[in-house]
């Protein structure tokens, strides 16, 4: 093969920079091709930074994310196009020509370090995260007041302590009730708005009411393999309630969770801190008779 004939022409282009995305644009560019690498988000690396663990070797997500985003970011043969979207394709396989539409940034990112200085020096604020003036005092009940407070009282600090006070707050109530965050805001003079994008950005917290007892079921490969889907159903019919609801009686919540680590005792489900392995159909209202 001649070298006129082995040299690499063209160019690939790589849509969403998760570690998919990633990977497959370090591979092409090391085979020696130039890679359009397009992410409609404001930086690459996806959603596999917001996990702990990664399914089946618990390895830590950032630990396996991060060398690619470096390798990714510094490579020469890859272009970033973060921000961005496609807008249309035309020609055909080996021969197109595609429209990116790239979305217009307050900075200038051939600049930004992330030293995060812009946020405190903008000029346009987002009204969404600033506390509205003329609020009303909270209407909270007497014994949940004392509750809330003491747990605000345990936390001393800012808005570094949001994590832990939503923490014990979901511990003692099951969920975050509307009347305990209203008043973390008042106490802590933190906007509701902010702590509200918190609650809602972790699965841990719940902002509707939950049952005295929550039955999760897991639903990993290993789990389902096994049969899991049906134990689930059977929870259902024995409950009278859909996954993500909460019986009549706010006795059980019932849910389900993606692996909880015990995948040789597949199919588990747990009961509020209680892990039962090795789950059959068989076993669910002798479960359900322990919590009645």
């Amino acid at each position: 093969m001649s070298s006129k004939t082995a040299e690499k022409v063209g160019a690939v282009l790589v849509v969403g920079a998760g570690v998919g995305g990633m990977q497959a644009s370090l591979d092409l560019a090391e085979a020696g091709y130039k890679v359009y690498l397009v992410e409609k988000g404001p930086s690459i690396g996806g959603v596999m930074a917001q996990l702990d663990k990664t399914f089946p070797t618990n390895d830590c997500a950032m630990c396996t994310l991060a060398p690619r985003m470096v390798d990714c970011g510094g490579h020469l043969n890859i272009e970033k196009l973060t921000y961005s979207e496609i807008e249309s394709i035309e020609g055909s396989a080996g021969n197109f020509k595609v429209s990116i539409r790239k979305k217009a940034r307050s900075v200038d990112p051939d600049k930004c370090t992330g030293c995060g200085e812009c946020v405190t020096n903008c000029l346009v604020k987002n009204i969404v995260y600033l506390d509205q003036p003329g609020r009303s005092a909270v209407e909270i009940e007497a014994g949940m007041k004392t509750k809330v407070d003491d747990i605000l009282g345990r936390c001393s600090g800012g808005r570094e302590t949001i994590v832990p006070i939503l923490h014990d707050i979901n511990e003692e109530f099951k969920w975050l009730p509307p009347e305990a965050l209203c008043r973390m805001a008042e106490v802590k003079e933190i906007p509701i708005e902010h702590i509200l994008r918190i609650a809602s950005f972790y699965n841990a917290f719940s902002l509707t009411p939950k049952g005295r007892h929550v039955i999760r079921v897991c639903t990993g490969t290993a789990c389902y393999v096994k049969g899991a889907q049906r134990i689930l159903d059977t929870f259902g019919r024995e409950l009278s309630v859909e996954v993500g609801g909460v019986t009549e009686d706010k006795q059980f919540s019932l849910e389900t969770v993606n692996c909880v680590g015990c995948c040789g005792q597949s199919p588990v489900v747990t009961v509020d801190d209680d892990i039962y392995g090795y789950m059959n159909q068989t076993m669910v209202q002798d479960i359900l008779g322990k919590y009645t």
